[in-house]
């Protein structure tokens, strides 16, 4: 994948408020559940776990299963290829 297919694939994965702001909470909080992330937002349960999918999809968060729940956390390292890839525009 080339660098302006990454861009385009990672923008479009920040490309919707819901997915902006479970980033967000993300970093704040370090980790949680799908559960506590479904409380912040005011969507469904469901429409939340297609937006981790799609942030999943693209590397930007991490899923672990811990018991019956998948705590979600921040991949710092593709965030800042996010970054490093729109500064150099």
């Amino acid at each position: 994948m080339t660098q302006d297919q990454t861009l385009a694939a990672l923008c479009k994965a920040v490309g919707h408020p819901a997915r902006v702001a479970i980033l967000r909470h993300l970093l704040q909080v370090d980790r949680c559940i799908c559960g506590e992330i479904v409380n912040i937002l005011p969507l469904a349960q469901s429409t939340v776990s297609q937006h981790l999918k799609q942030l999943k999809d693209a590397g930007l968060i991490r899923g672990e299963i811990e018991g019956p729940r998948i705590c979600y956390c921040a991949d710092k390292d593709r965030l800042a290829e996010l970054k490093n890839l729109i500064t150099a525009l």
